[in-house]
């Protein structure tokens, strides 16, 4: 993913927590990214439990979303998404930064995550940030015509590069 130009000034977007009433809108942001999207209550869900849950805001209104859970010094960063429209302009890494920033606050020193094997714009954004390929998950996620692999990464905290 490309980074957001450099214009001189403040980007467009800022990051907060996740509300529950931003659900609908995250949950819609979901079903049109993904063939297979969470629901609105596994949202729900995420929030209830306490995992670390961010949502990215524009002058139009919330544009992507990020979870992570924690605990004993690792984390997994569940899900990343950013509107359609709006990509390649440097948010979602932004989006990665922030809620990496925020795992390293509370001690985090690990985080891991799996990644579609056809996915290769996000694939491309986590090696960027220094995360390593760990293994393949076969058959990991559903998929049209059965199942996809999923790539396993890892993310020393201490090699996150600078921003």
């Amino acid at each position: 993913m490309a980074t957001a130009p450099d214009t001189g000034g403040a980007p467009d977007w800022r990051f907060r927590p996740m509300r529950s009433a931003d659900l609908p809108r995250v949950a819609a942001l979901e079903r049109a990214s993904y063939a297979f999207p969470w629901s609105e209550r596994i949202f729900d869900d995420c929030l209830r439990v306490g995992y670390h849950c961010l949502v990215v805001e524009t002058d139009t209104g919330i544009a992507g979303y990020a979870v992570l859970s924690a605990g004993a010094g690792e984390a997994h960063l569940l899900n990343l998404c950013v509107e359609q429209a709006l990509r390649r302009r440097g948010i979602g890494r932004d989006l990665l930064y922030a809620v990496l920033n925020r795992a390293q606050g509370i001690g985090v020193r690990d985080v891991f995550l799996e990644v579609r094997r056809s996915n290769r714009p996000a694939m491309t954004l986590y090696e960027a940030l220094g995360f390593e390929r760990l293994g393949v998950r076969r058959g990991y996620y559903q998929a049209h015509d059965g199942r996809e692999d999923a790539i396993v990464y890892r993310l020393e905290l201490g090699a996150l590069p600078p921003r």
